[in-house]
C-alpha cells in the first residue's frame, strides 16, 4: 500500500504549465471527495452538485497560482473546498434556497468541528453516526486520505474494531497496526485541521 503523494510546489509548477499527468491527477484524486463534500450542501441535487464540482475544478485551474503548497502542507482538498463553498452559495442563491441551507451547514460545521477534534481519543457516538449528514461529512474529510489510512480509521473508529482484529484481518502484527493507526490519525488531523481553519475563516465572514 503506497503513500499518497502531496500536491506540492513541484506538482503546482507542472499543473500551471498544463502538464497532462498533473492535471489528470487533480481530477482523479480530488473529484470523488469534492463531490461528496458538495452533495448534501446543495440539497442532494445531483445536477447542482455536478455543476458546483465542475465549476470548482475549472476555477481551481484558473486560480492555481493562489494555491500555497507549503502553507497547506501539500493538502489541496481544503483549498478546493473553499472554492466550492463560493460556488455552492452562487447556485443556491440562484435557486433561492441559500439562506436556509447555508444556515443548516454552518450549524453542522460548527458542531462537527468539536466532534472531529476529539476523534483521536473518542469514537464517534452512535447518535452522531446515525445522522446521514455526519456520514457524508466524515466521508468528505476522510476521502482525501490514502486508502489504507482511511480503511484503518474506519475500522477502528467507525466499526469499533480492536487493534487485534484489524491486525489479523490485514495479516499484520499488532505493533505494525498501531503504527499504521498513529500515522493515519496524524494524516487525518493535519488534513482536517487545515479544512477547519478554512471553515472558521468563512464562518466569521
Amino acid at each position: 500500500m503506497g503513500e499518497q503523494q502531496p500536491f506540492d510546489e513541484s506538482w503546482r509548477r507542472l499543473a500551471l504549465r498544463g502538464d497532462e499527468a498533473a492535471l489528470r491527477r487533480l481530477t482523479a484524486e480530488m473529484l470523488p471527495a469534492l463531490y461528496r463534500f458538495c452533495l448534501y450542501r446543495v440539497g442532494r441535487n445531483q445536477h447542482l452538485c455536478e455543476e458546483v464540482v465542475q465549476e470548482t475544478l475549472l476555477r481551481a485551474l484558473r486560480q492555481l497560482e493562489r494555491y500555497e503548497p507549503d502553507r497547506a502542507e501539500g493538502n489541496l482538498f481544503p483549498w478546493l473546498t473553499g472554492l466550492a463553498r463560493n460556488e455552492i452559495q452562487r447556485v443556491l442563491g440562484r435557486e433561492k434556497a441559500a439562506l436556509s441551507l447555508q444556515t443548516l451547514w454552518e450549524r453542522m460545521d460548527r458542531e462537527l468541528l468539536a466532534v472531529f477534534a476529539k476523534l483521536e481519543s473518542e469514537p464517534l457516538s452512535d447518535e452522531m453516526l446515525q445522522r446521514q449528514e455526519t456520514c457524508e461529512l466524515v466521508n468528505a474529510a476522510m476521502a482525501q486520505l490514502p486508502p489504507h489510512y482511511r480503511q484503518a480509521l474506519e475500522s477502528k473508529y467507525v466499526s469499533g474494531e480492536s487493534v487485534r482484529t484489524i491486525a489479523q484481518r490485514w495479516r499484520m502484527t499488532e505493533k505494525a497496526t498501531e503504527s499504521l493507526l498513529t500515522r493515519a490519525r496524524e494524516a487525518f488531523r493535519a488534513g482536517f485541521l487545515a479544512l477547519c481553519r478554512n471553515l472558521e475563516v468563512e464562518l466569521q465572514t
